[in-house]
């Protein structure tokens, strides 16, 4: 096999890269996964994940210098020097915004996989349903059971703790022994709950966080530390489970600052031949030949390769056909809820720093539920018991000591909402060619917002926590509705969506482009809707399911 010709190549190397690496390379395929920023090895590149606070020049927060250096990243809390370096040089790649959107990318090996949330959440039965039954954007071309199996087959190798409801709006999975709630929030649940007869549940947040040992990852240690790289392999990342699943077959070549400027498209046989790179070091071009190519680049960066690639056929790029490539941009939104105080637990105090919080599962529009608005939210939050330091004078010294080691009078409960947001055809993307990234090439534009739809929610979504929280008892409630941009839930989703046509859809019920049979788009791309749940686990099984057909078909010579 020549130096440049796999059977298989596989554009980004985060959650859904990642997964499409492994499935690829177990089923014997040769395969090149290209990503744009330098390598992280596991363990060795982690360099400051055994790091204390005082260690840190700055105490782990943000200087002047890297307010000045990062104006998108200072929006929100990724910017700070624990984790700097994890994130884009947005001097070096930038991007324009018809409206504000807060894009936080992590371009090296492994992508936003080693710094994601981890919370793992299948989308239920009504999700793949309610475009068709609301009249909202195009049908999903797969409904639940097409991907129930391949939920579970993700979460079997990645590890997932949670605890088994038995509910409808949250489908149960295959679950590690879940983390604890803690005294407060255990009370907090059960005031909740017999308040609204259980219509309305608390549970712990499911989490890629491993409780037993798995392969040769080692249980969660309580640190805390997750998006500093986990040196003992305790979260999902590709870089401590499905990168060393792919190396072990022998099968994968990794090419780290390879820059994929467009998918190599054969007018004749309506086939992708390969793609063009450009070296981020040396700026020399390359190409490399493959059978079938995997676009995993994230969702915008996604878009952003199929709508450079082909465009002497289409001018607006591969997959533009319906003319709904970069259209139908969706995130969560979020920032808004409340939070308290509540009594009676100091005798108590939290053990370990548990990586994951509370769930409410989403209860508006569900059953006889119906509001001023359509689908719904959930809320993630959770309780603890800080510091009491009150002393104004306690500043300094042993007094200053003292005062740290006394817990805080009463503990705090908060949560916050994330919502749906509706797949509006014109929340797009497009190419800014009048603006370019340190390597010559067209940035993206963002166009982008939150509608009345939303707004409505959002009423809800801080109203309901209030009113939750007071049955439960919290006391000195405060309230917040910092109306976030689109992109703040770093949940991007929707610019090359699935569909049944393709008149009115980029990919088919196999993730396939319409215009372009052997390229598949698995990551957040490809939702043709977002659910109110963090999409990451349905990327991935996306993207497991499709690697089988992939293979399938190529064996039966179709691709």
């Amino acid at each position: 096999m020549a130096d440049n010709v796999y059977d298989a190549i596989v554009i980004g190397s985060g959650i859904s890269g990642g997964w499409a690496a492994k499935e690829l390379t177990e089923k014997g395929l040769k395969t090149l996964m290209l990503e744009r920023g330098r390598n992280i090895e596991h363990v060795k590149d982690y360099v400051n994940a055994g790091k204390e606070s005082w260690e840190f020049p700055h105490r782990g927060g943000r200087t002047q210098q890297m307010i000045e250096d990062y104006p998108v990243l200072k929006r929100d809390y990724p910017l700070n020097e624990v984790v700097l370096d994890y994130w884009v040089n947005e001097k070096e790649c930038p991007y324009t915004e018809t409206k504000r959107f807060d894009w936080y990318r992590g371009y090296h090996v492994g992508g936003r996989s080693l710094m994601w949330g981890r919370q793992s959440y299948r989308l239920n039965e009504n999700d793949f349903e309610a475009n068709l039954k609301d009249g909202i954007a195009v049908d999903w071309p797969i409904r639940y059971k097409d991907l129930a199996s391949w939920y579970s087959h993700v979460e079997k190798f990645i590890g997932v703790q949670g605890s088994r409801e038995n509910l409808a709006v949250l489908p149960d999975g295959e679950f590690m022994k879940a983390m604890e709630l803690n005294c407060v929030e255990k009370e907090v649940k059960k005031r909740i709950e017999a308040h609204y007869n259980d219509a309305r549940k608390m549970i712990i947040g499911r989490s890629a966080n491993i409780t037993e040992p798995l392969a040769s990852r080692t249980n969660c240690q309580y640190r805390n530390r997750c998006w500093r790289g986990c040196p003992f392999g305790a979260y999902f990342s590709t870089q401590s489970s499905t990168l060393p699943a792919a190396m072990k077959t022998g099968n994968l070549t990794l090419r780290p600052f390879s820059i994929v400027t467009r998918v190599l498209y054969d007018k004749d046989s309506k086939r992708a031949t390969g793609v063009e790179i450009i070296d981020a070091e040396t700026n020399k071009t390359y190409e490399y030949k493959a059978k079938i190519v995997f676009v995993c680049a994230s969702a915008l960066n996604s878009a952003w390769v199929l709508m450079n690639s082909a465009t002497d056929i289409w001018p607006e790029g591969l997959g533009s056909s319906s003319g709904e490539l970069g259209h139908n941009v969706m995130d969560h939104h979020l920032k808004v809820g409340a939070g308290g105080t509540i009594e009676g637990f100091s005798d108590k105090y939290e053990y370990g720093r548990r990586p994951t919080g509370i769930y409410i599962p989403r209860y508006r529009n569900w059953g006889s539920d119906k509001r001023d608005y359509i689908r719904g939210f959930g809320y993630q939050g959770g309780a603890n018991r800080g510091r009491g330091l009150d002393i104004a004078e306690a500043t300094v010294g042993s007094k200053l000591k003292e005062a740290l080691s006394v817990p805080a009078e009463n503990w705090g409960m908060g949560m916050m909402g994330f919502g749906e947001v509706l797949p509006y055809h014109d929340n797009k993307i497009t190419l800014n060619k009048n603006v370019k990234d340190k390597w010559g090439l067209p940035v993206l534009d963002m166009d982008v917002e939150l509608k009345e739809n939303e707004f409505r929610m959002r009423k809800d979504m801080k109203n309901d926590a209030v009113e939750m929280l007071e049955a439960a008892g919290v006391k000195n409630i405060y309230t917040y509705d910092d109306t976030s941009a689109p992109g703040m839930g770093i949940h991007e989703m929707g610019t090359a969506r699935m569909g049944h046509d393709p008149r009115t859809s980029v990919l088919n019920k196999h993730n396939q482009v319409w215009d372009a049979p052997n390229v598949f788009v698995t990551d957040g791309a490809c939702m043709t809707s977002g659910s109110c749940v963090n999409p990451s686990l349905t990327y991935m099984a996306m993207t497991a399911r499709a690697a089988d057909f992939a293979v399938s078909e190529l064996k039966k010579g179709n691709l």
